[in-house]
């Protein structure tokens, strides 16, 4: 029988520190898809913003587009939890709906029968 040699894996890199982390990200072009921030949500009804505020320059800020973005979010977690919490009462009443039928079809057949 033959023994197996152990694989002897080379060690791990140091992490990089927070100064060459900085200039890597200060060095990367514009479309870096790694720095791209997703696209927003599309925004429903809400009490939300849905355009540019009138006087206010496109993109002139990009915390306040990471802001309104932040806060769609948020509006969809909301609505989401709604919608969650509206399909187990329907599901609930669906239940009790399938045992009151039930309930009847047995009636039904014993009256039948």
């Amino acid at each position: 029988m033959s023994s197996k040699a152990k694989r002897v894996l080379p060690t791990r890199p140091e992490p990089p520190t927070v100064e060459q982390l900085l200039a890597d990200v200060r060095g990367a072009p514009p479309a870096d898809p790694v720095l791209l921030l997703p696209a927003e949500p599309p925004r429903g009804s809400g009490g939300d913003r849905d355009g540019p505020v009138p006087g206010e320059p496109r993109g002139s800020s990009g915390e306040e587009r990471l802001y309104r973005q932040c806060r769609g979010y948020v509006e969809m977690n909301r609505r989401l939890r709604e919608a969650r919490r509206e399909l187990a009462e329907k599901r609930e009443e669906l239940r009790r709906a399938g045992t009151a039928l039930e309930r009847d079809i047995t009636e039904m057949r014993q009256k039948a029968f």
